[in-house]
């Protein structure tokens, strides 16, 4: 027997995700209650300019409670492509353009309550284009090496998922060329 959904109900419908709560069978035929958060997912990317440094974005997240260090990162709106969307957010949070986006890796955000993937992109070949934040983001650029990411990651400065996984596989994507 294979895992199957006996019924659906959306138990909340918010701005950017709804929330599912599902009636599953399980393997051995026992039923069980999942919930899922709902999200069209999000695309984003690590952007590197001419002296290869990273740009950051440094924005209060609510969930936090805090303001946080990642790259620039938004939502898929519905039916959109992720390198679309990476492109737009790309010019709307940091101002800027960029010659080349290169796909780097994709993957789920947190696997065990959320259906969001996020699409990780590589942009080079930066130009001012023109910065565009949604009218509830307060956002401040900042710049940092690899090196000095990765050093925020361990003590902590970096503490979003996202940025973590993007950092890595930059770092990665460039020990191989």
């Amino acid at each position: 027997m294979a895992y199957e959904v006996l019924s659906s109900e959306t138990v909340f419908k918010g701005k950017i995700y709804d929330i599912e709560r599902d009636v599953i069978t399980l393997p051995d035929g026992r039923t069980t209650t999942r919930e899922t958060v709902r999200h069209n997912g999000a695309s984003a990317m690590v952007a590197v300019d001419d002296d290869g440094k990273i740009l950051f974005v440094r924005q209060y997240r609510h969930s936090a409670f805090a303001e946080t260090l990642e790259i620039p990162a938004g939502t898929l709106e519905k039916g959109e492509d992720p390198y679309d969307c990476a492109v737009r957010e790309l010019e709307e949070e940091t101002g800027y353009k960029c010659d080349k986006m290169e796909f780097l890796l994709k993957f789920y955000s947190s696997i065990g309550i959320c259906s969001e993937v996020l699409h990780i992109y590589l942009a080079t070949g930066l130009k001012p284009g023109k910065i565009n934040p949604d009218d509830d983001e307060f956002i401040k650029l900042e710049r940092y090496t690899t090196e000095e990411a990765i050093k925020m990651i361990f003590d902590g400065r970096i503490i979003d998922s996202k940025t973590i996984a993007a950092v890595f596989a930059y770092k990665e994507h460039m020990s191989g060329n």
